[in-house]
């Protein structure tokens, strides 16, 4: 997902219902996130579908990494190679 911009991705949320899908067309086109603001500070953000799928997929993958350095660290993780023995005897016919 590309940076918010300042100068173009933090609107006030009057500004965004007033013009609600020339500010979606904005988030899909440029695949930025949008930040509203309410009084002066940040209250939603905005983001394309296809970026927040991605970001979801990411997020899985962190959780299994976090899951098994946790594992490790208590014990509970194999070494390397007798993983890929367990993978490689799976795979053979």
């Amino acid at each position: 997902m590309s940076r918010v911009r300042v100068d173009e991705d933090i609107r006030p949320l009057s500004e965004f219902r007033a013009g609600v899908a020339t500010f979606v067309k904005q988030i899909h086109e440029t695949r930025r996130p949008m930040v509203l603001t309410q009084r002066g500070r940040g209250v939603a953000v905005l983001v394309d579908v296809h970026e927040y799928e991605r970001m979801q997929e990411r997020l899985e993958v962190l959780e299994e990494v976090y899951k098994a350095e946790e594992q490790i660290a208590s014990g509970e993780g194999i070494a390397h190679e007798d993983a890929k023995t367990r993978v490689l005897s799976r795979l053979a016919p």
